[in-house]
């Protein structure tokens, strides 16, 4: 779903980047070993510039989830 958003995004003429969440893993797990993890500095980052997508409803995932028990 976000990959479609985020095609959709372009299309209308906004700017955009896909991470992956392994790689910020990464990134995160580097820079706490290198002593240079700052959570305001991450915080910041992560949010500058962001669109905040509010969903509404049931969870899906929770939904099927508890279905199976």
């Amino acid at each position: 779903m976000a990959t479609g958003v985020g095609r959709e995004a372009c299309r209308k003429g906004y700017e955009l980047r896909f991470y992956r969440v392994a790689d910020l893993v990464d990134q995160l797990e580097k820079a706490w070993r290198e002593g240079r993890f700052q959570t305001a500095a991450l915080v910041d980052r992560v949010i500058h510039h962001a669109h905040i997508l509010s969903f509404t409803g049931d969870s899906y995932r929770v939904t099927h989830t508890l279905s199976k028990s």
